[in-house]
């Protein structure tokens, strides 16, 4: 399974969560039902260029000159912020997780071979992949639906930059041609210059995963260009299509909008965390971001407020008390539960392409159930106990990969509580020196600590 990753060039924000959320729920399913998944996600350090261009800037070297850093520097400072913020998520990491700046060599050796079979040219030191060409045996837009004609008859109703040294507009970069001033650059047949964009993954696939794998995943704004151009560099190369089944999550969105750094509309993940962002009336646990994502399918739009988020929340915490509760009930000789039709049901929601907005509900038909048996209303026998108490977990835990933050950090939140209490005590007797000297000494060890409507929180930053 290979999965787009990120281009690092800046802190995760929300957005940056539902792809690695929705991938990892693959992961430990298909892991669970016997398959030996390699889980491959890269991460672009190079060639990206601004607003997905084939001429520009790339992404990395103009956040190194707003930063003053190395481009390197960049890539190491925010992939292991994006690290960081995921982790807090419970994922799995990545069997291999390759950079775009480690295979060049690959990458130049595949724009080679589709030199070689006629579906690429050199122009002024970049190379392109010649899409009017590549069509007369292929179909240039199989994946994304969209037609060539009506392709050529945009391109040509707008002006567009660096298409002086293309044969047709739509043809894109495999190779770039580097400037005198450009950071990031590495010798090929064809001069000093940096990979495109999407020759990146073509190579990184198809030498972790052969020319031909079964799953390829990554964010619905990537199905085109870049996982339409995907498909025909590998099949340009080589002759195959690249992946058996091609996977989209859908995006995160804020009134309407795509949630991205380029439309200055991103909540930052430890924004979220923390609650420092106006959007935000509090900070939300790791967990609630994703039980809340969860609740939309994958393939569909997601928006974000505070009422979903704060509803997911006691949500979660309504599922994690049943299923503590479950484990005080005594059974009885009989019970109304059918746990086989159950069972039954929430595994068809996952094999119906991972329906986790169906999975939650059954996963609450059955707290309802033992909600009613706590409270006397009805009984359970000994074989359903011993079911749920096997497939709760299971389902809640291995696959969904939710853990209960209150059990995890039992201590750290009494021990905080009783912190925000003495601040608190501070404020109410007006001893304000006091109370920003706990709030900067929490802050100097990574706790942020944000007065609001539900009262005091904290997270860590």
């Amino acid at each position: 399974m290979y999965v787009c990753g990120p281009t690092v060039y800046g802190h995760p924000h929300l957005g940056h969560s539902r792809g690695p959320i929705f991938f990892d729920f693959v992961f430990r399913y298909l892991t669970y039902l016997g398959y030996k998944v390699r889980y491959v996600k890269n991460i672009t350090d190079v060639g990206h260029l601004l607003n997905d261009a084939d001429a520009g800037d790339d992404k990395i070297q103009t956040q190194a000159k707003l930063d003053k850093l190395e481009p390197m520097e960049v890539v190491q400072k925010y992939t292991e912020s994006y690290h960081d913020a995921l982790r807090k998520l419970n994922l799995n990491p990545p069997s291999i997780e390759p950079r775009a700046t480690g295979h060049i060599l690959e990458q130049i050796d595949m724009v080679k071979k589709i030199i070689e079979n006629g579906f690429a040219y050199e122009s002024n030191g970049s190379v392109y992949f010649d899409v009017l060409k590549y069509n007369e045996s292929h179909d240039y837009g199989e994946l994304s639906g969209r037609k060539l004609e009506d392709l050529i008859a945009g391109s040509s109703a707008r002006s567009l930059e660096g298409q002086e040294e293309k044969r047709n507009p739509n043809d894109f970069a495999l190779w770039k041609k580097a400037e005198a001033n450009h950071l990031m650059k590495w010798e090929s047949p064809w001069g000093m210059g940096f990979p495109g964009w999407h020759i990146e993954c073509s190579a990184m696939s198809s030498k972790y995963l052969g020319e031909e794998f079964d799953i390829h995943g990554g964010g619905l704004d990537l199905l085109f260009p870049h996982h339409e151009s995907e498909i025909a560099q590998s099949k340009a190369c080589n002759g195959r299509q690249p992946a058996k089944y091609w996977m989209h999550n859908n995006m995160i969105t804020i009134n309407g909008q795509k949630m991205a750094k380029s439309l200055n509309n991103g909540i930052l993940m430890h924004d979220f965390y923390s609650g420092n962002h106006p959007l935000l009336e509090k900070g939300y646990a790791p967990m609630t971001l994703k039980f809340f994502q969860y609740q939309t399918h994958y393939r569909s739009t997601m928006d974000f407020s505070n009422e979903a988020l704060q509803a997911s929340e006691k949500g979660l915490a309504r599922l994690f008390n049943g299923i503590e509760t479950l484990q005080g009930i005594k059974p009885t000789n009989s019970g109304s539960f059918n746990v086989e039709e159950w069972k039954n049901a929430c595994f068809n929601a996952i094999n119906d392409d991972f329906n986790t907005p169906i999975l939650i509900a059954h996963l609450f038909e059955a707290i309802k159930y033992i909600n009613s048996v706590n409270d006397g209303h009805t009984t359970m026998d000994q074989n359903t106990l011993i079911a749920l108490q096997e497939m709760l977990p299971l389902f809640v835990g291995d696959l969904l990969g939710l853990v209960n933050d209150k059990e995890e950090g039992n201590a750290e939140a009494d021990l905080m509580q009783l912190i925000i209490d003495l601040r608190n005590g501070a404020k109410e007797n007006k001893d304000y020196a006091t109370s920003d000297k706990i709030r900067d000494a929490l802050n100097e060890i990574g706790f942020t600590i944000k007065d609001g409507k539900e009262g005091t929180t904290y997270s860590k930053n």
